[in-house]
């Protein structure tokens, strides 16, 4: 078992920009630090689950029986796509970002979000079920497997929150503050792309 090769596979997906960390910086400078360490918190909530559901053959179950994967693909695109007109709407919408603080999510359903975001997202179930097909040699203990979850876990837990720390920041919020409808148009470019590029790719069975 090589974890630091594991470690840095994992890395490179976590940290490169993608709808999740988009999330996390979006609510976190127009929500304010706790709403965006909550997303993070989700986001990490969802990479757990899908890391330890991976370790006992789930993801591959999931590969094999395609109309599976294509349900989650289909609810993840749109969710996305959903996430899109809302930063598009956000972008059309004149005004400071006092206005938009009007709408700071509960702490509960910013995690909810976070959490929905990253159990819908196909990339997820990819890349986690490579990561225990071709990352670990078969005849792995539960050990290995344990110290694997745990290392992703936790390292994943640094990343989204640390975004979030980071987002939060006063001076990444008054660049927000500044520059808003030109953030959110991003944001709906980002969500809108993404949505639309797992809704049109292909499994093969």
């Amino acid at each position: 078992m090589d974890l630091p090769l594991i470690l840095l596979a994992a890395l490179v997906a976590t940290a490169s920009p993608g709808p999740a960390i988009i999330a996390i910086a979006g609510t976190s400078m127009t929500s304010g630090r706790r709403a965006g360490l909550s997303v993070a918190s989700g986001v990490t909530a969802g990479s757990w689950m899908w890391s330890v559901m991976a370790a006992f053959g789930l993801g591959a179950v999931m590969l094999s029986h395609v109309w599976l994967f294509e349900t989650i693909r289909i609810a993840g695109a749109g969710y996305l796509l959903f996430l899109a007109l809302k930063s598009a709407r956000a972008a059309l919408r004149r005004g400071s970002m006092e206005i938009t603080r009007k709408h700071v999510p509960s702490l509960r359903r910013a995690f909810g979000n976070g959490l929905a975001l990253h159990l819908t997202n196909p990339k997820a179930i990819l890349f986690f079920g490579s990561l225990f097909s071709l990352g670990v040699p078969p005849g792995s203990t539960w050990e290995h497997l344990a110290t694997i979850i745990a290392a992703v876990g936790l390292q994943s837990e640094l990343v989204f929150h640390g975004y979030a720390l980071l987002f939060s920041s006063p001076h990444m919020v008054r660049v927000y503050s500044r520059f808003r409808r030109a953030f959110e148009a991003v944001f709906a470019c980002v969500f809108g792309a993404a949505g639309l590029r797992i809704l049109t790719a292909r499994v093969d069975a």
